[in-house]
């Protein structure tokens, strides 16, 4: 009689696996994932790395020439917005992560006021736009253009934003819709006001004098009737005070203080924009 054949014995201490059968579903799902991992970070949902914060510009190189950033000059750069100054006029922009060491630029609202250094001015709004390559170093930041030209700058701590009351605020700009053009040079810097503790305003218009109450409640401020002084003002100056007459007369206005820039805003979308210029006592 044939006898039975037998498995060859199993070693002591070898463990036998089994093929496991993985669904179609599943292993689809498994490989997805695989694919996917260290990607979570591109995409729209990206934070700009190391470039969000306050910066202050040293200079710009382009054609073979270094400019030197006048002390004002900044860029504020938040996840999809920056602001900040040419020198002098200030600006808006839209900004976009471009992968993951570039910066996408499209500008918005700037003043157009006639400035000391409009070479600088010109040549930093030129550059500051499109597709911006980054580099990143200890404190500093350059962005450098497709042309070769670069916006070095530093870091610099947020400007402490300046209060809206107990502060001298100088008109820049009027604010009409998505425009804003800047105070007429022969008006530059004779509109301003401020407002008290005690809800008193006053200042010049351009040419007169005014008094009002002036009512802050949260983000609005309203200012009651204004009592002015009664010269006859004409020209550029006197062009000035009507839109402001009208302006600080037409009810409630937002207040958005950025730094030490106060922008106003009616419900029509006029407004002005004001730079900080003292501590009122």
């Amino acid at each position: 009689m044939t006898e039975p054949s037998r498995r060859p014995a199993r070693p002591r201490g070898m463990r036998t696996f089994r093929h496991v059968h993985t669904p179609a579903g599943l292993a689809l799902v498994l490989a997805l994932a695989l694919a996917g991992c260290g990607k979570a970070e591109e995409g729209g949902g990206a934070r700009l790395p190391g470039v969000v914060g306050s910066w202050a510009v040293e200079s710009l190189t382009t054609g073979g020439r270094t400019l030197h950033a006048p002390e004002a000059a900044r860029v504020d750069i938040a996840q999809d917005e920056a602001t900040g100054s040419y020198g002098c006029n200030g600006f808006k922009a839209a900004v976009a992560l471009d992968g993951t060491s570039a910066l996408t630029v499209t500008p918005g609202m700037t003043t157009t006021m006639a400035c000391e250094d409009m070479e600088f001015e010109t040549a930093f709004a030129r550059l500051f736009k499109g597709r911006l390559t980054i580099d990143r170093g200890p404190e500093r930041l350059t962005l450098k253009t497709a042309d070769g030209s670069t916006i070095a700058m530093t870091s610099k701590p947020p400007a402490a934003a300046a209060p809206l009351t107990t502060t001298e605020w100088t008109v820049e700009s009027l604010i009409s819709g998505g425009s804003v053009s800047s105070v007429p040079a022969e008006a530059a810097g004779k509109a301003h006001f401020a407002i008290a503790p005690d809800s008193t305003a006053g200042g010049s218009l351009g040419c007169n004098r005014f008094s009002a109450k002036a009512t802050v409640e949260g983000p609005t401020v309203t200012f009651g009737p204004l009592t002015t002084t009664r010269m006859a003002c004409e020209g550029p100056a006197g062009e000035l005070e009507r839109n402001l007459t009208l302006l600080f007369g037409s009810g409630p206005l937002t207040t958005k203080i950025e730094g030490q820039t106060l922008t106003l805003t009616a419900q029509d979308g006029k407004g002005l924009t004001a730079r900080a210029a003292s501590a009122v006592e």
